[in-house]
């Protein structure tokens, strides 16, 4: 690369000048159309955040219910107006606080939910018939969504009226998370039984969030982020339908988790070309008449990957640039990260400030007052074509060999994310790639941030609670509320009508994910 050349984080070449002639043949209402009109790409409503701002989602978890379930009221009182959750590595991977797995573990990247004693508390005092709440959880997404619905149901809450988001999305565990159980083909089995429940008995429920968010945390490009996840999302898709399920009685309630990265344009023109590729998909390949099945609705999160031990508090600045980027990209929510995340679990303080740059951006910068204003800027178009036309060449090669699915199996995506990591590296060990402190512009003195503490009583507490509840429950009413979730499994019938069932007698995570793995075997890389 020449000293003048300029590439976006993609490798996508950048002008010194843009104009007119870099849109040459470009048709504005074939590639634009109107704010909430198709092909979406300036926005999925009319009047985007002047009629409706973006939901404040604040991510926290950590220890045990009773203390997120402070950090939430904070985040609400402090004028959050959504709530997502973080869980702790056991839950995510079906293990119960006192496993042998899960020691040392216990409530330390999230909460401990062993069961619907925990589910309780969690949600105690919380409005669930006005807030919504987003969980990050895939692997044991259905037992943590069914909980939550229990609990709602306990405080006298409508199904209908319970609005929220599980993450869901299985596929990209197996490319770059690793939170998996279960073989990827009967995972996507669960997947489509909670599309089929949800529309049945949870209607307002955003059934999955289709997730590029580990993807680009993996180390992809931001076009790798869109194409790998848009494929995993066509793989939902189709299973659904192969299951039996009509498109637009489903795909309304896909959604999506967006990462946003420091390369400003790159990342507005990234959200655009996702909006677009998708209406095209699902209006092109699956026929969907509904408006709402086209309609990329999604999450945004700040980029932890990016975020420094060193002088943590430059981070800030990052935070703000990539929750800008997002808010210009047109997201539905967004959770903006806390300084010290390189560190630990954000702090109070940490988390406070982030929360305020998301109000001062919504209420003090002027972005909020008119739908998509980078439309029609020579370089933002040019960049949302780039990076549309290479997503598609990723979707061809793909599908060419037969999907997510196979192509997961393949190790093709796992293969291309570490190869897109290994050039980012090498690039910052080089200094081609400027990172403020850490490459370039150090700092030699010694750094005092607050390192948020860990209470090393909390697994114990934790233990000896579902320890508690197992010898509570009506042990009998348990095992047989287990075997038919065993039955289900190795018949055909939706799983989750006897998986909640189970929790409702108060089975444990762990006992309903073990029942699944005897049935469905775990998942073992062969590479």
């Amino acid at each position: 690369m020449s000293a003048d050349e300029r590439r976006t984080d993609s490798g996508i070449e950048i002008k010194a000048v843009y104009s007119a002639s870099d849109l040459e043949g470009w048709e504005a209402d074939k590639q634009l159309g109107a704010p909430g009109g198709y092909p979406y790409t300036r926005g999925i409503y009319p009047t985007m955040y002047r009629g409706r701002p973006w939901t404040i989602r604040q991510y926290s978890g950590f220890g045990t219910a009773e203390s997120t379930n402070e950090r939430w009221r904070l985040l609400l009182a402090g004028g959050g107006t959504g709530l997502s959750c973080a869980f702790d590595l056991p839950t995510q991977m079906g293990y119960d606080s006192d496993h042998p797995r899960a020691e040392g573990e216990v409530g330390k990247v999230g909460v401990a939910i062993d069961s619907i004693d925990d589910m309780r508390i969690l949600l105690g005092g919380l409005p669930l018939d006005k807030v919504t709440t987003s969980m990050t959880i895939n692997a044991t997404a259905s037992i943590l969504l069914l909980l939550y619905q229990l609990v709602a149901e306990e405080q006298g809450v409508d199904p209908t009226r319970l609005g929220g988001t599980i993450q869901n999305d299985i596929l990209k565990e197996y490319v770059a998370r690793g939170t998996y159980i279960y073989p990827p083909r009967q995972s996507m089995r669960l997947i489509t039984d909670i599309f089929a429940y949800c529309r049945e008995n949870l209607p307002s429920w955003n059934t999955i969030s289709i997730s590029g968010y580990h993807i680009r945390e993996a180390g992809s490009t931001a076009v790798q982020e869109i194409a790998f996840t848009i494929s995993n999302g066509i793989a939902y898709v189709q299973a659904a339908v192969d299951a039996g399920l009509p498109v637009d009685e489903f795909a309304p309630r896909l959604s999506f988790f967006w990462n946003a990265h420091n390369n400003f344009f790159e990342e507005v023109a990234k959200f655009r070309a996702a909006r677009r590729m998708w209406a095209r998909i699902m209006t092109e390949r699956f026929g969907a008449k509904d408006e709402k099945s086209k309609l990329l609705r999604f999450h945004t999160q700040t980029g932890g990957s990016t975020l420094t031990a060193q002088q943590p508090e430059n981070n800030i600045a990052r935070v703000t640039i990539q929750s800008l980027a997002a808010v210009l990209g047109g997201t539905q929510s967004l959770h903006a990260n806390g300084y010290d995340e390189a560190l630990g679990l954000p702090t109070t303080k940490a988390a406070t400030i982030a929360l305020r740059t998301q109000q001062i951006i919504a209420n003090e910068s002027g972005v909020v007052d008119t739908a998509d204003p980078l439309a029609g800027s020579y370089f933002v178009e040019a960049l949302t074509d780039a990076i549309e036309q290479e997503a598609w060449g990723y979707l061809e090669k793909i599908d060419g060999m037969g999907g997510s699915v196979a192509a997961i199996e393949a190790g093709y995506m796992q293969d291309e994310i570490e190869q897109a990591a290994y050039s980012y590296a090498k690039a910052v060990d080089a200094g081609e790639k400027v990172i403020v402190g850490v490459n370039k512009f150090h700092d030699d003195q010694p750094d005092s941030t607050e390192v948020f503490p860990i209470d090393p009583a909390l697994e114990r507490h934790q233990v000896d609670r579902v320890r508690r509840t197992r010898a509570e429950r009506d042990q009998a009413s348990v095992d047989a509320a287990l075997a038919d979730v065993a039955s289900a499994a190795r018949g055909t019938q939706n799983l989750l009508p006897p998986m909640k069932e189970a929790l409702r007698r108060r089975a444990t995570l762990g006992e309903v994910s073990d029942v699944l793995r005897a049935e469905f075997g775990v998942y073992q890389p062969s590479r």
